[in-house]
């Protein structure tokens, strides 16, 4: 939408004309963009404005007068407004936003943390999913007579959603022969109750599920993230069936996921440098002082202070160093490594750690050595740093971590696999964020670090972890294909 040249049809419902005016302000100072803005400020207006179906994405106010934006969200979907519609509120509140989202909001903000930037990507990403999400429901329209020859899972089922006839992508995405898939049913594979409560739900009231994100657990218990279509109808008086749609958006969430990470590690390290800087200048003065002072001068009772200061000028350099070499760019003179050679370097180095703790390593690499363009300092470095999280994470005797590697589709797979404690799933959203760190002395930067490495490679990592069972972490790398003449010779 920003790149189509035609201004973008804002309309902001807003009792308060001044918060208006300054959200005016902000989405006029985004840049590369046209907008028209419009305002209301009465529930019944903002009806007739949504009925009437001009412009291109809603700002809602929470609060209008005896009603809400929330009841306001709820009148538009049964309007069948389709354009994206965001909340807006003058305090942050968990339930205000999860009720937003369910009922039908593409996003929730609070006023007083508002500026261009985060209106700009609010806006962008509303109108992208919109467009999506618009898609998506043009093409299930145009192609539901398309079964086979679909790559999204086409699938029928009864009324409890148990499979009668799929398409063969629906076995590929759920690596289930046809035969096993009918003897299943949908809500045998979903993960979460709230969800399947939800397709319930819709199922019975409206006759119909539309674009709602599941979470689905296939044949190998791996989790993928898909967007659900279902609709209900009527075979024979007796009888309904529902023929349902979902589409696979697990790589796109990762790849969401991996920017969302990129940034936050750019702007960490913009900050990093920033601070580093204004610590550095004082921190010079002070150890130019302390060079210039005549130690011959200072009192014997005081000379221990001397050396406390110049201990502590050392350390806070020392940290500052540190902090600056964890953000440095990874783009370093890569050169032609074996992988396994790569790894096995790394598991000698924490070999020490491992043997004092008792833990056994076990490696699985394949006998012809997977070539890889990499910095291998650097990346020794990531995989040592999983390697010392797997040893820490160990704490009853008979820990054991395997190593594996393995060359799938012109990639290397390298799985560092632990039956330590495990990592909670509210922990394991954060796990790569710098200074995010649940060890006592920790710094949070070992891991933000790894995925910094991993991703100069043009890699990947994925975790999967069970509280009391182990941890699997599984870093992606592609694999240095060599012509036919250089593998020759």
């Amino acid at each position: 939408m920003f790149l189509s040249g035609q201004p973008i049809r804002v309309l902001v419902i807003d009792d308060d004309e001044d918060d208006f005016l300054i959200i005016q302000d902000y989405i006029r100072s985004i840049e590369n963009a046209t907008f028209t803005l419009d305002w209301c400020y009465t529930y019944k207006d903002a009806i007739g404005r949504f009925a009437s179906k001009q412009h291109d994405i809603y700002f809602v106010d929470y609060r209008l007068g005896a009603k809400t934006g929330i009841d306001l969200l709820k009148d538009a979907v049964e309007m069948q407004c389709e354009e994206p519609i965001i909340l807006l509120t003058g305090k942050g509140n968990r339930d205000i936003d999860r009720e937003a989202m369910r009922v039908g909001a593409v996003d929730y903000l609070v006023k007083s943390e508002l500026n261009t930037e985060k209106l700009e990507r609010s806006i962008r990403y509303a109108l992208d999913h919109y467009t999506t999400l618009k898609a998506l429901r043009e093409s299930e329209r145009k192609y539901r007579g398309i079964f086979d020859g679909s790559k999204d899972a086409v699938f029928i089922t009864d009324r409890e959603l148990r499979f009668k006839d799929c398409n063969p992508a629906t076995s590929d995405l759920l690596r289930y022969p046809k035969e096993r898939l009918t003897q299943l049913t949908l809500y045998d594979l979903i993960e979460g109750e709230e969800l399947k409560k939800r397709i319930r739900e819709g199922l019975d009231e409206d006759g119909e599920v539309v674009d709602l994100e599941i979470v689905v657990i296939d044949h190998r218990h791996e989790k993928k993230v898909c967007v659900l279509t279902a609709s209900l109808h009527n075979e024979n008086e007796n009888v309904q069936f529902i023929q349902a749609i979902i589409h696979d958006i697990t790589n796109l969430k990762k790849a969401e996921r991996a920017a969302l990470y990129t940034e936050k590690l750019a702007t960490a390290g913009r900050l990093v440098r920033t601070l580093a800087h204004e610590v550095r200048n004082p921190l010079n003065n002070i150890q130019m002082s302390v060079e210039h002072l005549d130690t011959e001068l200072i009192p014997d009772e005081d000379k221990v202070f001397y050396e406390i200061i110049k201990r502590n000028i050392k350390r806070i350099d020392d940290l500052i160093a540190e902090l600056l070499d964890s953000y440095k760019p990874t783009e370093k003179e890569f050169k032609k490594n074996g992988l396994d050679e790569i790894l096995k370097k790394s598991i000698e180095i924490a070999s020490d750690r491992m043997t004092l703790k008792g833990i056994q390593i076990d490696t699985d690499f394949p006998e012809k050595s997977l070539l890889i363009l990499a910095d291998d300092e650097k990346l020794k470095i990531a995989f040592l740093n999983i390697l010392i999280n797997a040893t820490e994470a160990i704490h009853d005797q008979g820990g054991r971590i395997k190593v594996s590697l393995q060359e799938k589709d012109k990639h290397c797979l390298v799985m560092i696999t632990d039956n330590g404690c495990g990592i909670p799933q509210d922990i394991l959203s954060k796990l790569f964020e710098p200074y995010f760190t649940s060890k006592r002395n920790g710094m949070g930067l070992g891991l933000a670090s790894t995925l910094n490495i991993v991703q100069a490679h043009q890699g990947t990592i994925e975790v999967k972890s069970t509280v009391n069972k182990g941890t699997t972490f599984t870093i992606i790398l592609p694999q240095l294909v060599l012509k036919s003449v250089e593998a020759a010779s």
